[in-house]
C-alpha cells in the first residue's frame, strides 16, 4: 500500500500503510474534529499499528468536515480516515467518494468503547516508517490544548477505577499524554482540582454477571488480538523445546554489590544475565540466528540484539538492546530501563521493536521459578530468569548457604538440537559462576 494514491479533489484521506505491508491499524484517539481547519502535517489521529502508536498527519490543508471512525475502530488500509470540505464541489461527487468504514465493522464485529491495551507481537523482517508518520521527539511537539486530556484507553480505565478526572491531571508523557505514572501520581499526592483521596477505602464490589456467569465481555480484537497471532505463529510454526538449569550466582551477587558501589550505581542482575547470553551467543552462534520461513533459510546474524520482555499494564512488550555485545554493564541496565519506560508510556517505536536475535525473559521479578517461554518469532531462542532464592548448596564435600539462579531455555529445534541448547544453557551457567569472567 505504499504506493496508495489519494484522491485528486483531496475530498477525503484514505488510511496510508503506517508500517510494512499493514493492513489496518486501531483508531486510538482523534487530534481534530468537524469544522477545524488544518494544515499540511497537522496530526490528524493516533493509531495503534502492531508495535507503536502513530501520529497520522494531514497530507494537505483543508478543513476537516467528517470523521470516519471512533476510538477503538480498527481501520482498514485504503479507506477513508478524514473528509474535507471541498469548496464548490457538486453533491453528487461528494456522494462517489467511499463511505467510513472500518474494518470491524466490515468484518460484523459491533463497535465498542470497551477499553483497549497496548499492541504486542512479533514481527519479523526490516521496517522503514516514513518520517511524516514517526513519533515525534517530546521537544518538537506543540504543547497540549487545555480541555480533553490526551490519554490511552487503558489509562482512562484506570483513571476511572479510581474515581479521578483525568481532565484534571497534568500529563508527562509525549505530546502532554497523561500516563498511568501520572494518574497514580495525581492519586497519591493531590487534594487539588476537586479531588481527594478516600480515607477509607470502599469494599470492592462483586461485579454484575449476566446468565451464562459472565462479568465482562471484551472484544478479542486490536491489542489482544496482536498479542494472540503473534503466539500462534510462534507456537504453530517453531518446534519448542525447553532445558532447565541452575546457576549458583552466590559470588556473581556479592560481585554485583561490589560492581554497584564502584560504578556509583545499583545494578540488578540483568546486566550480568544480558552479558552472559552475549558470550555465550558468539561460542555457540546457531542460537543468535532467525528464520526466514518463506525462503526456507537460516539467517544467523553477526550482530547480537537482546530483545527485552517488559511487563506494562497494557501487556507484555519487547524492545530491543541493539548491538548488546558491545555495551558495558552499565550502558546495558541503563538502555533496558529507558526502553522499559518507553514501553510503559507508550511512547516506543517500532523499529525499537524490531530486529532481534535473541530474547530475555525475566520471570523472576514476579515470583517465578522456572517457565516454558515461548519463542520470540522468527528468533530461535528465549531465556527466562527466573527468581533467585537461597539454598543449601553443597560443594567440595562441604555445605554452605548460596544463592541459587532458576534458567529455562526455549529453542526452536528445527534449527537448534538438543545437545546444543543443552551446551549453550551450560555455558550461560558457568559464566554466572564465575562473575570475574564477566568483569
Amino acid at each position: 500500500m505504499a504506493g496508495l494514491k489519494q484522491p485528486d479533489d483531496k475530498s477525503h484521506f484514505l488510511l496510508p500503510d503506517l508500517g510494512e505491508g499493514l493492513v489496518e491499524a486501531e483508531l486510538i484517539s482523534w487530534r481534530v474534529k468537524p469544522g477545524d481547519v488544518v494544515t499540511t502535517s497537522s496530526i490528524l489521529a493516533e493509531m495503534q499499528t502492531d508495535k507503536a502508536l502513530v501520529e497520522v498527519p494531514s497530507p494537505w490543508p483543508g478543513t476537516v468536515s467528517e470523521l470516519c471512525g471512533k476510538p477503538g475502530d480498527i481501520m482498514k488500509v485504503g479507506k477513508p480516515l478524514v473528509r474535507y470540505a471541498v469548496a464548490g464541489a457538486a453533491p453528487a461527487a461528494a456522494a462517489k467518494a467511499p463511505a467510513c468504514v472500518s474494518a470491524s465493522a466490515a468484518a460484523g464485529v459491533p463497535d465498542s468503547d470497551a477499553d483497549q491495551g497496548t499492541v504486542v507481537g512479533t514481527m519479523s523482517g526490516t521496517l522503514t516508517v516514513s518520517d511524516r508518520f514517526a513519533r515525534k521527539p517530546e521537544h518538537a511537539s506543540a504543547a497540549p490544548v487545555r480541555g480533553k486530556a490526551l490519554a490511552t484507553p487503558a489509562v482512562r480505565r484506570i483513571a476511572r477505577e479510581m474515581g479521578i478526572d483525568i481532565n484534571k491531571v497534568a500529563g508527562t508523557g509525549h505530546s502532554g499524554r497523561v500516563t498511568a505514572s501520572d494518574v497514580h501520581g495525581f492519586a497519591g499526592g493531590s487534594t487539588t482540582a476537586g479531588f481527594a483521596p478516600r480515607a477509607v477505602a470502599a469494599p470492592t464490589p462483586i461485579p454484575p454477571v449476566d446468565k451464562d456467569g459472565v462479568s465482562q465481555r471484551i472484544a478479542f480484537r486490536g491489542v489482544r488480538r496482536k498479542i494472540a497471532e503473534a503466539l500462534d505463529r510462534s507456537v504453530k510454526t517453531a518446534v519448542h523445546f525447553t532445558v532447565v538449569d541452575e546457576a549458583d550466582v552466590t559470588e556473581l551477587d556479592r560481585k554485583r554489590r561490589e560492581y554497584s558501589k564502584v560504578v556509583g550505581q545499583k545494578l540488578s542482575m540483568m546486566p550480568f544475565i544480558m552479558t552472559a547470553i552475549c558470550r555465550a551467543l558468539r561460542k555457540h552462534p546457531s542460537l543468535n540466528a532467525n528464520v526466514d520461513d518463506a525462503n526456507s533459510e537460516i539467517l544467523i546474524k553477526g550482530v547480537i540484539n537482546l530483545s527485552i520482555a517488559v511487563d506494562t499494564d497494557s501487556g507484555l512488550m519487547v524492545p530491543v538492546v541493539r548491538n548488546a555485545d558491545q555495551c558495558t554493564m552499565v550502558d546495558l541496565a541503563n538502555q533496558v530501563k529507558v526502553l522499559a519506560g518507553r514501553c510503559r508510556d507508550r511512547t516506543i517505536s517500532r523499529e525499537e521493536s524490531m530486529g532481534g536475535t535473541f530474547t530475555l525473559s525475566n520471570v523472576g521479578s514476579y515470583g517465578g521459578m522456572f517457565a516454558t517461554p515461548i519463542i520470540n518469532y522468527p528468533e530461535v531462542g528465549i531465556l527466562a530468569a527466573g527468581r533467585t532464592k537461597e539454598r543449601v548448596l553443597v560443594k567440595d564435600g562441604r555445605f554452605y548457604a548460596g544463592l541459587v539462579l532458576p534458567l529455562s531455555l526455549s529453542c526452536d529445534h528445527r534449527v537448534v538440537d538438543g545437545a546444543e541448547g543443552a551446551r549453550f544453557l551450560s555455558t550461560i551457567v558457568g559464566l554466572l559462576e564465575d562473575p570475574s569472567s564477566l568483569l
